[in-house]
C-alpha cells in the first residue's frame, strides 16, 4: 500500500514539474501575432494569387503589420476598396491608386506570322521553350500553349483560337500571375493614362530582316519612333523599341508612324 501511495505521489510531483517547466518554456519561447494580422486576412479576398509580391494572403498581412501600413504594399485582386479597408486599420485615407492595364506584347498570330513547322509535344510554354523558336521561328514571341490561363485564378485571361494569342478580359485584377508564368515574358502589367496604354506589341530583338522575316509585324529597330515622341519616352535598344510608362501620355505619335505596326494603343 506504502509503495502504491509513494509512486502516486512521485507522479503527480513530475506532473507538476513538467507543467511548472512547460509554462516557463511556453512563456520564454512564445511568439507575439499581432491581431491586426488576422483583421487583416478577413478583409483580404483569400487569393493567395502572389500579386503582392508575398507568399499568400497572410503573409502579405503579416508585412503590412510589420510596415505599419500599406505604404507602398497593396493588394491587386481585393482593389481599392479592400486598400482602402486595411489603410483604415492603421489609421489611413484612402491609398493611391495608380490605374493599370495588362497588355500582350507580341503581335504574331497566325496570319502576322504563319507557322512554318507545327508543334506537337508537351502543352507547356515553359517546355516548349526550352525546344525551339516556335512555330513561326521566332524565338521570342508566344508560344500559345496558354501557361499564362493556368495560372490565371480570376478567368482574365484565355486563347484565342483563331490568332493563338492570349486576350487579356476585364476580370483582370492585375495580380501578374499570369506575367510570371510566361517563360518569355510577353504579358505586361503598365501604367494606364488618362488617354489609355501605349506600348511595344513586340520582344523581338532580331536585326530588321531576320525579325521580318518570320514576323511581318515585327518591330524592326528603325527608331522613327524614337525620333517622333516629344517625350523622349521611346527608346530603341538593341533592335527593340521601349515605351517608359511613366514618361508615355499616350499621345499616340509613335503608334501612327511605325512602319510595321509593331506600336499599339489601347483605351
Amino acid at each position: 500500500m506504502d509503495t502504491i501511495i509513494f509512486s502516486s505521489v512521485v507522479l503527480a510531483a513530475i506532473g507538476v514539474l513538467a507543467a511548472v517547466v512547460l509554462y516557463f518554456v511556453s512563456q520564454k519561447f512564445k511568439v507575439y501575432e499581432d491581431p491586426k494580422i488576422d483583421d487583416i486576412v478577413l478583409i483580404l479576398p483569400g487569393a493567395n494569387c502572389g500579386g503582392c509580391g508575398f507568399a499568400g494572403c497572410r503573409n502579405f498581412a503579416e508585412n503590412v503589420v510589420k510596415n505599419d501600413g500599406l505604404n507602398g504594399l497593396s493588394c491587386p485582386p481585393g482593389g481599392v476598396a479592400v486598400n482602402t479597408a486595411i489603410s483604415a486599420i492603421f489609421g489611413g485615407g484612402e491609398p493611391e491608386n495608380t490605374p493599370k492595364m495588362t497588355v500582350v506584347r507580341c503581335n504574331g498570330n497566325c496570319e502576322n506570322a504563319p507557322a512554318k513547322v507545327h508543334y506537337n509535344s508537351i502543352p507547356s510554354c515553359t517546355y516548349y521553350s526550352l525546344l525551339d523558336a516556335g512555330e513561326s521561328g521566332c524565338a521570342f514571341g508566344c508560344l500559345g500553349c496558354g501557361d499564362c490561363v493556368a495560372a490565371c485564378k480570376f478567368n482574365a485571361i484565355y486563347i484565342d483560337t483563331q490568332t493563338g494569342l492570349p486576350v487579356i478580359n476585364d476580370n483582370c485584377v492585375f495580380c501578374g500571375a499570369c506575367k510570371k508564368a510566361c517563360p518569355r515574358s510577353i504579358i505586361d502589367i503598365v501604367p494606364k493614362h488618362e488617354d489609355g496604354v501605349v506600348f511595344i506589341a513586340c520582344m523581338n530583338r532580331d536585326k530588321g530582316g531576320e525579325a521580318k522575316k518570320n514576323c511581318m509585324v515585327a518591330c524592326i529597330g528603325c527608331k522613327k519612333c524614337e525620333k517622333n515622341c516629344e517625350y523622349s519616352a521611346v527608346t530603341v535598344d538593341n533592335n527593340l523599341a521601349l515605351i517608359n510608362g511613366t514618361s508615355c501620355i499616350a499621345c499616340k505619335k509613335c503608334v501612327e508612324g511605325c512602319p510595321t505596326k509593331a506600336i499599339h494603343a489601347l483605351t
